[in-house]
């Protein structure tokens, strides 16, 4: 898609180069304008596009740490009104403190793919002893999967790792790990949490 936005993008300054040519004349104002608005629509769709081909990191994982009873999200983050910007876009490592989260399932509009409806589930930070929602990040894509995740980090944060259930010991940059078939996920930023944080998310107080 992105190759063809910019080829498009070309389009709008070619006709005005065809127009002087063919009327040996400077082009009219109106298709002046049209065209620059088209150059930087286009432009501006294809530097958005090719960003989110690009800048997502492998993965944006979620430690929990029961000991501090804080939560480390490593999340991405994106401004489409400023395509072209490098500081609006990013992967910033955020702290919360586990008491103030809450499940959330909705419903989210997806464009592309199957469009419709998706439900996902989020996990919602709310201000310390009120319900008032102060942010906001994705948890798991389906509401079944959420439901599973949830309950197994309530128990883990409550209870500790002995009442998980068992499962097959992943490797240790397992966010990192390669996927053969998967050609953008070996392209994308590999997840590096900052150094502090990834001692505090691993350690105890």
């Amino acid at each position: 898609m992105v190759p063809f936005i910019f080829l498009l993008s070309l389009g709008f300054p070619a006709t005005l180069v065809a127009f002087a040519v063919k009327e040996h004349s400077a082009p009219p104002t109106s298709l002046v304008l049209v065209a620059f608005f088209g150059l930087i629509t286009a432009l501006w769709l294809g530097i958005y596009f090719w960003r989110m081909d690009v800048a997502p990191p492998r993965d944006e994982p979620i430690r929990f740490n029961r000991f501090r009873r804080k939560v480390y999200v490593y999340r991405f983050y994106r401004d489409g009104l400023r395509p072209f910007s490098r500081t609006a876009w990013g992967v910033r490592a955020e702290v919360y403190d586990w008491d103030n989260l809450r499940a959330e399932a909705c419903s989210v509009y997806g464009p592309m793919g199957s469009g419709g409806l998706i439900e996902t589930v989020t996990l919602a930070v709310v201000k310390p002893g009120t319900h008032q929602v102060i942010d906001r990040f994705h948890f798991a894509h389906e509401i079944q999967q959420g439901e599973m995740y949830w309950a197994m980090a309530q128990l883990f944060m409550q209870q500790g790792p002995q009442a998980l259930p068992t499962f097959p010991r992943p490797p240790r940059d397992w966010n990192n790990e390669d996927v053969s078939f998967n050609l953008a996920r070996r392209l994308a930023p590999k997840v590096r949490w900052p150094a502090e944080l990834d001692l505090e998310s691993r350690t105890a107080p």
